[in-house]
């Protein structure tokens, strides 16, 4: 209300803001004391989000904090399951965040179920975008029942998966999400559909698979609209090598290093010029930004592709592919050298185990574990992923916490591997034994028979209470 800071309108109405404060317990300091205002489609962010400016007010709604939590009880009640039935009836209390549940079970059921509480969304409303006050949802949620949610149950093709992957139309709609691109969901769908003689070491080589199906569709696109007729004859050479990559990335490979440079440069030279700096950097800290790069290039229309800092120029898709090619091939040379032979993957993407301590240089070595020279990459299933910048290397910022093995027909000869190891203690043994097992791709066995656990065990903890 501009002539009242306590109001906002709601409808066709000035109503008053709910006024709340909190308390923040800091460790060997201060409380942290704060007041938000709250409205019927959530708290004020102003004032209390740092990437909120400017007095125009901005709410947020969480479904999470809206409804009861039972969580804790669907958990229980997972835990305890003995039947497909059981598990699929405890997924409806899971209200919130959105979580991808798998199952499968001795008697060969397999099953794959979206839970969440999700709420009938309009197709006019885009839930990337802050709704303007004529333009948002309804305060009043129209919640789906779960029967209604995304899923697939002993389906006809005989396996589940989810690589974050945009679940197809239930009800004759698509729920909106955070998805990734198909990239990884594809190269799943691309290894079963051929092979019905799955066994542990043929799914063990599967979950290290690197290599992008997409990715190599995206530089047959970009070749198609170069003009080669620019290009000097070494650049023919690099052109025509990255021309008949299959999208792997081995440790040798220089087409993977070439690629991710040039869709950088492809990304900065289509944006940067609209979006500026800071928006162009959140941009790229999205899943948004993954998930146009193939419809972008597929896209020789898009408005995008005109450079608004050239006004007497509009340029087409083919002068900014061009542009985005020199650009990638200038700064690898300048980063590592001109030789072509040097742009190796397993230069500059690399893998380290960060500790807190580990950030003083001087005891960098002790407490970090790496770097290591890594498969791998973004958007494949053995998922190394990084974020695109100016650096000259691509660290891996984050990538699976585990990898198992499980045949149901014999458990206790599971296979598993952690990327650092089993303890959290710098000193043990077990602190960094199994990082380069699992840099390399490989397992070991768990240990899941306690009579196995008895007879191997090299040393025995014992708890004790506390004598008063």
């Amino acid at each position: 209300n501009p002539t009242d800071s306590t109001q906002y309108k709601l409808g066709e109405h000035w109503v008053d803001y709910e006024f709340v404060s909190k308390s923040i317990a800091v460790k060997d300091s201060t409380e942290v004391h704060f007041t938000f205002k709250k409205t019927a489609n959530g708290a004020v962010l102003n004032g209390i989000a740092d990437q909120i400016d400017g007095t125009r007010p901005v709410s947020m709604w969480w479904t999470y904090t809206q409804l009861d939590n039972k969580v804790l009880n669907a958990l229980y009640n997972l835990t305890h399951a003995q039947y497909k039935l059981e598990f699929q009836n405890s997924l409806h209390e899971i209200h919130a965040p959105g979580l991808n549940m798998m199952y499968g079970d001795a008697d060969g059921n397999v099953a794959w179920w979206a839970s969440a509480q999700l709420y009938q969304i309009p197709d006019s409303i885009n839930t990337k975008l802050i709704f303007e006050k004529n333009h948002r949802l309804p305060t009043d949620r129209d919640y789906l029942d779960f029967s209604q949610n995304p899923k697939a149950i002993n389906p006809p093709w005989h396996y589940v998966y989810s690589a974050n992957n945009q679940p197809d139309s239930i009800a004759g709609m698509l729920y909106p999400g955070y998805y990734l691109p198909e990239n990884r969901a594809k190269r799943i769908v691309q290894l079963l559909e051929p092979k019905n003689d799955w066994d542990k070491q043929s799914v063990m080589k599967m979950m290290i698979d690197d290599t992008s199906p997409v990715n190599k569709e995206i530089v047959t696109d970009l070749v198609k609209v170069l003009n080669v007729k620019n290009l000097e004859d070494n650049q023919l050479e690099i052109l025509d090598k990255l021309n008949m990559w299959e999208g792997d990335y081995s440790l040798e490979s220089t087409e993977a290093t070439l690629f991710h440079r040039w869709i950088y440069h492809l990304l900065k030279n289509t944006f940067h010029d609209e979006l500026g700096d800071d928006l162009f950097e959140q941009m790229l800290s999205t899943h948004f930004h993954k998930r146009l790069i193939a419809p972008l290039v597929r896209n020789p229309k898009s408005v995008w592709w005109d450079d608004m800092d050239t006004e007497s120029v509009i340029e087409t898709q083919a002068l900014i592919v061009q542009a985005a090619f020199q650009d990638a091939l200038s700064s690898l040379e300048k980063d590592l050298g001109p030789e072509v032979s040097e742009w190796r993957w397993g230069r500059i993407h690399t893998l380290e185990h960060g500790h807190p301590i580990g950030q003083v240089e001087a005891l960098r070595s002790f407490f970090n574990v790496g770097p290591f020279p890594v498969r791998g990459s973004r958007e494949v299933i053995n998922n190394m992923y990084f974020g695109y910048g100016e650096a000259n290397s691509y660290k891996v910022g984050h990538g699976p916490s585990t990898r198992r093995v499980i045949d149901f027909s014999d458990i206790e000869n599971s296979m598993s591997i952690l990327p650092t190891g089993q303890s959290g203690n710098p000193f043990s043994k077990y602190y960094r034994d199994q990082a380069e097992l699992f840099v390399e791709g490989k397992f070991r066995k768990m240990m899941l028979n306690k009579e196995e656990i008895i007879s191997t065990s090299e040393s025995l903890l014992t708890f004790k209470p506390v004598q008063e």
